[in-house]
């Protein structure tokens, strides 16, 4: 089984919250068990790393996506203390703004609404008795289970008490923790992608074989936010204002729940930690081979930075001399912080620390730059939308 395979396993079935999965040999209620196979996996790296010629005490922890919402439970959770020692954030899902307008998975929820989630699911199933549904979710075909993923499985962890006469593998959530400074004390890189949802709003297009119309974005806004809210983001981004509605689409979520977000987790973050915030930005990033190009540009989507680090079988990689170029320097970056908790050397350009500001490092082909995030991404307006 690939890595990638392995890790989409136990984002669907890592996180399942269900009363029949609870107690038994488990030291904790269900709904975190992803999480505490991660912190087994950290131990075995703190028990082995010397064997092979590492450090255990110096471990960076970092992940993207779903794989960023889990950093940011290990910098809370009482059970990571001590495994890792820096930390890497990519597009993490883990505070802020849930743009999903169903069961909001990615993010960490609550046990009540996890749970209700697992039971809902289990229901669909064919699994709705508490007396035999564990027996009768483990029977299931993987297939079915995953059908039903981004609504109850889902891929985040579960915040709340957790048995064992404890407070359970993450007692509050990070969003709390990180607000009252309450989390590890470690380096963090943390970002973002410049146009995140772009890659959302072509798998819906992609999976449903339609492409977002007016009346499907407006429905959109509409779902989301509240009508005068509503009213003024449409105002603000208009569909005609885009080369589709789809941009338009992602434009809205991007600003909104991502570039926003990161930029207030940047600024709680540092008040406490040495944080070196980023945004990647490469208009021209190599698309998905395996997935249907939209009717609009897919520019620096989520996941886009992943083939700049790691070679990945489903995107094809830096095409051009100056993409290869922004590979290297971002190598250099990630494997520099990793060793000294400072990405500054080697002749790259200089990465400074977030600091109070709102300029995160720009990783673009070509040059390596500051980026005002809370203007590009419209964040004064956006301060306004909910309050």
């Amino acid at each position: 089984m690939s890595a990638s395979s392995r890790t989409s396993v136990q984002r669907r079935f890592g996180f399942l919250d269900h009363p029949a999965l609870d107690h038994g040999p488990a030291k904790h209620l269900s709904g975190n068990f992803g999480l505490e196979d991660q912190q087994a996996t950290l131990r075995w790296v703190q028990r082995n790393a010397a064997a092979f010629g590492g450090d255990p005490a110096n471990v960076t922890l970092f992940g993207e996506s779903a794989g960023g919402t889990s950093v940011c439970a290990h910098l809370v959770a009482p059970g990571s203390a001590g495994l890792f020692h820096k930390a890497i954030l990519q597009s993490a899902q883990c505070t802020g703004r849930t743009w999903s307008p169903g069961p909001a998975t990615w993010f960490p929820l609550p046990r009540a609404e996890r749970e209700r989630h697992g039971l809902d699911v289990a229901a669909k199933v064919g699994c709705s008795d508490l007396r035999t549904a564990a027996a009768c979710l483990r029977a299931e075909p993987v297939e079915e289970l995953v059908k039903w993923s981004d609504y109850g499985l889902g891929s985040g962890p579960t915040v709340g008490g957790g048995g064992g006469g404890g407070s359970g593998v993450l007692p509050v959530s990070p969003e709390r923790a990180f607000a009252t400074g309450h989390f590890r004390r470690v380096p963090i890189i943390q970002g973002t992608t410049r146009d995140e949802h772009r890659l959302f709003t072509a798998a819906v297009e992609a999976v449903t074989g339609e492409t977002t119309t007016d009346a499907d974005y407006r429905q959109e806004i509409q779902t989301l936010f509240a009508p005068s809210d509503a009213a003024r983001v449409l105002a603000r981004y208009p569909a005609d204002r885009f080369r589709s509605p789809g941009e338009a689409l992602s434009t809205v979520v991007t600003d909104w729940a991502w570039g926003c977000t990161v930029l207030d987790r940047d600024r709680a973050l540092d008040r406490h930690v040495p944080t070196y915030a980023y945004e990647f930005d490469d208009d021209e990033a190599p698309w998905f081979s395996t997935l249907k190009k939209p009717n609009f540009p897919t520019r620096a989507f989520h996941g886009s930075e992943l083939q700049y680090l790691f070679d990945d079988e489903q995107l094809p990689g830096p095409a051009t001399p100056a993409q290869h170029q922004l590979a290297e320097t971002m190598v250099r970056y990630w494997a520099r912080f990793a060793y000294t908790g400072d990405p500054n050397g080697h002749g790259a350009a200089p990465w400074p620390r977030f600091g109070t500001g709102r300029h995160v490092q720009s990783l673009q082909p070509g040059k390596t730059e500051p980026a005002d995030l809370a203007q590009e991404h419209d964040c004064g307006f956006w301060k306004t939308i909910g309050s």
